[in-house]
C-alpha cells in the first residue's frame, strides 16, 4: 500500500467534472494493424513491470491522510484496452476528431487510471494507438519511460508470453486506512528524533524553501515586470467538458537552422514558433491591442535526476514565460524568450527544486486539495497557456513488428487556462499537439497553422542571414578567387 506523494495527490484532487487531469498521446503506425487479442496479450506480458496499472486510488476517511494506491480486486484489462475504427477514407482529420473525443473524456476514478485504444481504418494501411494515463500516476518524462515497455527497438522482437495469473493483495478497510494514517501522523515526530535519515527529508525540504525565498527575492524585478505586462486575458475563462484537438509538426533540422543563425536553444526556437501561432490567433480575433502584449505560458520543467529514471511519480516544477505576441519582429521575439529562459536557468540552478516539491508531503491533504484548486484558479489571472516539451526517442520504435511513424502528445487544460500545447520529439520530427476548450477555440486551426508559419518565418530570416554572411568575404578570400 503506497501513499501518493504530495504532488501526485495534488493532481488527483485537481480532477473535476470539466477538468480531466490525464495526459495522453496518439501514435500512428504502418500497417497492417495487429489484432485486438495480440495487443491485450502484449500488455498483459508487461503488467508485472508496472504494478500501478493494476492499482486504483483509495482516499483516507475524512481526508486525514493523502490517498493510497491499492490493488484493484476487480481489475479487467479488457475494460482498459478498447478497440475502434475510423470510417473511410481514414484521414488525419478523422483521427484527430476521434482522438479529441477520446482524450476529452474523464477516466473512471474508481478504477486503475489508464486506457488504451486500438484504432484501425486509417488511410495508407495505417493504424493508431490512443493512450491515456492520469497525471497523478506519471509525469510526461516518466511516461516516455513507460512507453518503452510496450515498444521494441527491432521489428522482429518476440513478445514475452503473459505471466501467471495475477492475485490482488487484500484491500485495507476504511478503518485500517484511518488507523494506519493516524499511526503515521503520531509516530512521525518520534521517528525524527533517533533516526537522522528520517529527518533528512524535512531538513532538505526546509533548505529548499529557504533557497527558493532567496531566489524569489533575486527575481522580484522580473516578477514585478510580469505583473504589469499586458496579457491576452481573452484566452482565460471557464472551461467546459468538451475539447478541440489539432496538431502540426516541424523537422529538427529546421529548428537547428534557426538556432544556428540567431543563437539560443532549440527549445527557445520552439517557443518562438508557438508565439507566432498565438500572434496569428489573436490577430484573427482582432485582439492584438499592443506591441507589449504577451501570452504568458506555464512551461513545466522536469527535475527528475538521471538515477530516478522510470520512477512512477511526478517530479516537475514550472516557469512562466511571456511569449511576446505583440512584437512584430520574429527575431526580437526569439531574443526576448531566450533572455527569459536564461534567467530561469540561473534561478533554477540556485534552488534545490526537488526539496521544494517535497514540501507537499508535509501539507494536510484537505488543505492540499483546496490549495491545488486555488492555485489552478489563480491560473486564470496569471497564465494563458501551458506549453510542455517531452523528449522522445531518436531511433525507430515498433509495436508487434509495426513501425511507429509519428506521435502526438496530449496535455490537460485546467484552472481557466483554456489551451495547452504538448511537444513530442521522435526521430527527426517535433510534433505539436494542441488541446483547447471546445467553445473557446473554434479557431484552434489558426493556432496550429500559425505555429508552422512562425517556424517558416524564422527559417526564411535565417536563410537571409546565412546568405548575407556568405556574401561578406574577406579581401584575401576575394583575391584568391
Amino acid at each position: 500500500m503506497d501513499r501518493l506523494s504530495g504532488l501526485d495527490a495534488g493532481f488527483y484532487f485537481a480532477e473535476s467534472e470539466n477538468t480531466p487531469m490525464h495526459v495522453g498521446s496518439v501514435a500512428v503506425f504502418e500497417g497492417p494493424a495487429p489484432s485486438y487479442g495480440d495487443v491485450v496479450r502484449l500488455l498483459l506480458s508487461k503488467m508485472p513491470m508496472v504494478p500501478r496499472y493494476r492499482q486504483r486510488v483509495r482516499e483516507v476517511p475524512l481526508q486525514l491522510g493523502r490517498p493510497v494506491w491499492v490493488d484493484d480486486p476487480h481489475f479487467n484489462i479488457l475494460y482498459h484496452v478498447r478497440h475502434t475504427a475510423v470510417p473511410g477514407p481514414g484521414s488525419d482529420e478523422q483521427l484527430r476528431n476521434l482522438a479529441g473525443r477520446v482524450l476529452g473524456q474523464r477516466l473512471d476514478m474508481a478504477k486503475p487510471l489508464w486506457e488504451l485504444w486500438l484504432v484501425e481504418g486509417l488511410a495508407d494501411n495505417r493504424w493508431a494507438i490512443i493512450s491515456k494515463v492520469h497525471h497523478c500516476m506519471v509525469d510526461g518524462i516518466a511516461g516516455t519511460d513507460l512507453m518503452e515497455l510496450m515498444f521494441d527497438l527491432e521489428p522482429d522482437a518476440t513478445p514475452e508470453p503473459p505471466q501467471e495469473e495475477w492475485t490482488p493483495q487484500r484491500n485495507p478497510t476504511g478503518f485500517e486506512l484511518l488507523a494506519n494514517t493516524v499511526s503515521e501522523t503520531m509516530s512521525h515526530p518520534l521517528r525524527q528524533l533517533p533516526w537522522l535519515p528520517s529527518v533528512s527529508n524535512a531538513v532538505q525540504a526546509a533548505k529548499g524553501l529557504a533557497d527558493s525565498s532567496r531566489t524569489l527575492a533575486q527575481t522580484l524585478p522580473s516578477l514585478a515586470k510580469q505583473a504589469v505586462t499586458p496579457v491576452a486575458r481573452s484566452l482565460n475563462g471557464p472551461i467546459g467538458p468538451h475539447r478541440r484537438w489539432a496538431w502540426t509538426d516541424g523537422k529538427f533540422e529546421e529548428f537547428k537552422a534557426v538556432r544556428t543563425a540567431f543563437g539560443g536553444t532549440v527549445n527557445d526556437v520552439v517557443l518562438t514558433a508557438i508565439t507566432g501561432g498565438f500572434r496569428d490567433l489573436l490577430a484573427g480575433r482582432d485582439q492584438l491591442s499592443s506591441e507589449k502584449l504577451v501570452v504568458r505560458s506555464m512551461v513545466p520543467v522536469s527535475v527528475r535526476k538521471p538515477g530516478q529514471k522510470g520512477q512512477l511519480d511526478n517530479q516537475v516544477s514550472a516557469v512562466f514565460v511571456d511569449l511576446p505576441v505583440g512584437e512584430p519582429d520574429p527575431v526580437a521575439r526569439l531574443a526576448s524568450i531566450r533572455g527569459q529562459m536564461d534567467e530561469y536557468k540561473k534561478a533554477m540552478n540556485a534552488v534545490d527544486v526537488p526539496s521544494i516539491i517535497s514540501m507537499g508531503d508535509f501539507v494536510a491533504p484537505t488543505l492540499l486539495s483546496l490549495g491545488v484548486r486555488a492555485a489552478m484558479q489563480a491560473g486564470q489571472l496569471w497564465c494563458q497557456a501551458v506549453t510542455t516539451n517531452v523528449p522522445g526517442p531518436r531511433v525507430p520504435l515498433y509495436v508487434l513488428g509495426r513501425r511507429m511513424v509519428s506521435a502526438h502528445a496530449y496535455v490537460p487544460i485546467a484552472g481557466g487556462t483554456r489551451v495547452s500545447i504538448g511537444i513530442f520529439s521522435y526521430l527527426n520530427t517535433m510534433t505539436f499537439g494542441i488541446n483547447a476548450d471546445f467553445d473557446s477555440f473554434p479557431d484552434v486551426d489558426v493556432l496550429s497553422d500559425g505555429i508552422r508559419r512562425g517556424l517558416e518565418e524564422l527559417l526564411e530570416l535565417a536563410g537571409t542571414r546565412g546568405k548575407a554572411a556568405a556574401g561578406k568575404k574577406s579581401p584575401a578570400a576575394a583575391g584568391a578567387q
